[in-house]
């Protein structure tokens, strides 16, 4: 087996903790900072009322059992897909920032394209991704 398969496992890991950090946080502000977390619904999706609501506690609980499953590599297609889908939406509705990138903290929000390339790059490789997970792939089993 070359150095850089075996490598590949160690590299996914690392995407997966990293990604599952940042989520994570953006996750946990819904529960701490719902005025924050409702404000960037209002200004980035259109959907206003959220603040300090149920139903963003709803949705901080339901990312938080996704996120959960995505860290320990349950439902890979579910959980990575899951991730994918709202990082890209995320990184999507912030063009506006993208066309201003000195003004304000914009320059901050380009940090969501490499993450927005990890996301899609562990949801390819999610069968490869078997380090530190709670199902490892059928295709590994065989092999192990």
């Amino acid at each position: 087996m070359s150095h850089q398969i075996k490598s590949l496992p160690i590299v996914l890991f690392g995407l997966r903790i990293s990604v599952f950090l940042v989520m994570f946080m953006w996750t946990i502000d819904k529960f701490i900072n719902p005025a924050h977390a409702g404000k960037i619904y209002e200004k980035f999706y259109f959907i206003t009322g959220l603040e300090g609501s149920v139903m963003l506690t709803i949705l901080a609980v339901g990312e938080l059992l996704i996120l959960t499953a995505f860290l320990a590599g349950l439902y890979k297609k579910f959980s990575y897909g899951f991730v994918l889908v709202i990082h890209a939406v995320s990184t999507l509705s912030s063009f506006k920032q993208y066309l201003s990138p000195f003004e304000g903290p914009h320059l901050l929000f380009f940090a969501a394209w490499p993450m927005l390339a990890a996301c899609v790059a562990l949801f390819l490789l999610r069968d490869e991704d078997v380090l530190l997970t709670v199902c490892r792939s059928p295709a590994r089993a065989k092999d192990e």
